[in-house]
């Protein structure tokens, strides 16, 4: 039987899996690369992506400290948001789940490398 550690190690590998799949996860990370943005900017530079889900996905990243958000007291406020150090560490092996991906993409274009059921439809 797995151990009380173990499951909790489990568990939040698993919530870094689900946070790294999400669709626009990756997109903020990267929009953040380029230092601090605003709310409606991010939506601005994130085409297709709705406040509601820009929304949660920039509180998910807040909660695993990867994006803070930064309030200036100002009339109206202005809200920043900006990576924190663990998310400019995190564009590293992002970038490089992004390369491997165009690799693999370039890879599977050549009919050597197509999936089998393609190959059969050829």
């Amino acid at each position: 039987m797995a151990s009380t550690r173990e499951t909790r190690q489990q568990l939040l590998y698993q919530s870094v899996l689900d946070l790294l799949a999400n669709k626009w996860t990756l997109p903020v990370i990267c929009a953040l690369e380029g230092g601090p943005e605003r709310f409606g900017e991010l939506q601005r530079n994130l085409h297709g992506v709705n406040p509601k889900v820009l929304t949660r996905t920039l509180r998910r990243l807040q909660e695993f400290g990867i994006v803070e958000r930064v309030v200036y007291p100002s009339v109206p406020l202005r809200v920043e948001y900006s990576l924190t150090e663990l998310g400019h560490s995190s564009t590293g092996p992002l970038q490089a789940i992004l390369s491997w991906t165009e690799n693999l993409l370039a890879d599977s274009a050549a009919p050597s490398r197509r999936p089998r059921d393609e190959q059969l439809i050829s």
